[in-house]
């Protein structure tokens, strides 16, 4: 309830929109090859989100439901619109957030994850591999979003 108008608009420029103007951007020119690879990165808070984060999980949600319209929509052209939902990945926001690194010892894989962890999930994403996916949303997240392993 303490988020402004302002603030709100901001995630959505930022979550939402930019998402929006990106898959706007490229699909001309992958229309033109047809074919292409579209990988959205989103967030667990899409569908697992945190206290305090409504204007934050709901923009990342509806990316979601962007990217898997786009993909009904761009799959008959060639093109493959996919999405990452990343966990808590050691990366300035992370730090930003002040969270309690001690917190991820107890989520099954029991560390933070590394960019590189979200870059091999892109990769994959990006390569004739996964030619056959479209729509598909891979976690990223240590296990995070199935609970700790805390007795």
């Amino acid at each position: 309830m303490d988020t402004t108008v302002a603030d709100y608009q901001q995630q959505i420029n930022v979550n939402q929109l930019s998402v929006f103007q990106g898959m706007k951007a490229v699909v001309p020119q992958m229309e033109k090859q047809q074919k292409g690879s579209i990988i959205n990165n989103v967030s667990v808070s899409s569908f697992a989100p945190i206290r305090y984060s409504s204007a934050y999980a709901s923009t990342k949600a509806a990316v979601v439901a962007l990217s898997k319209s786009a993909a009904i929509e761009l799959g008959p052209k060639g093109i493959r619109v996919n999405m990452i939902h990343p966990g808590g990945i050691e990366t300035q926001m992370l730090e930003d957030d002040r969270i309690n690194h001690s917190f991820y010892q107890s989520i099954p894989l029991g560390r933070v994850g590394q960019p590189i962890d979200i870059a091999r999930a892109a990769a994959f994403l990006a390569s004739d591999e996964s030619s056959y996916c479209t729509g598909a949303e891979i976690v990223v997240d240590g296990g995070m979003t199935l609970g700790t392993n805390d007795q």
